[in-house]
């Protein structure tokens, strides 16, 4: 801005369409504090935290099947390899499907599939696992049944509620 000019005063410079400098920094300042807010809002750290152990329980899941759960089933199948079934949609044969992938050829990789469903199956089942649980931690028990007798004033015998006479001694209830 030369020095012989004045700066406007904000009003004026708002109503010409001059963008000030003040202005832009106490929007960024306002909208950072309304992400903080929303970011520091229970549900969304919750959440946060949800998905960050769900993502390491994933890992330690395809482990158990990839690891620990297909070799057994695989040699009680007779040395199989369930990572390794594929069909080969090329014309080439391969021995692997590591080859295959190596040279770049169209396969059907239903081993791989199979161990996707066993993980999805021990993941579904450690999730209901853990709602049943915290389930049975926050269950409120039922709320008391309204009565459907009360005691005669007269001789202390149960008689239904809306009873005028009690059927024992009857005295006349009010």
């Amino acid at each position: 801005m030369p020095a012989h000019r004045k700066p406007l005063p904000i009003k004026l410079a708002l109503s010409q369409g001059n963008r000030v400098p003040q202005i832009d920094a106490l929007k960024e300042t306002l909208m950072l504090k309304e992400f903080k807010a929303f970011v520091m809002r229970g549900n969304v750290l919750d959440l946060a935290v949800g998905v960050i152990i769900g993502a390491a329980f994933g890992k330690i899941v395809s482990s158990l099947v990839d690891d620990i759960l297909m070799p057994p089933i695989g040699r009680a199948m007779g040395h199989m390899d369930f990572s390794n079934l594929f069909v080969n949609l090329g014309d080439t044969p391969f021995a692997s499907l590591a080859d295959a992938k190596k040279a770049g050829a169209p396969t059907l990789n239903y081993g791989l599939f199979l161990n996707t469903i066993i993980n999805f199956l021990i993941v579904a089942f450690c999730v209901f696992i853990i709602i049943q649980i915290v389930q049975k931690w926050t269950a409120k028990p039922a709320p008391p049944a309204a009565p459907t007798t009360k005691d005669c004033p007269q001789c202390a015998m149960a008689i239904p509620i809306t009873a005028r006479k009690c059927g024992h001694c009857t005295t006349q209830l009010a």
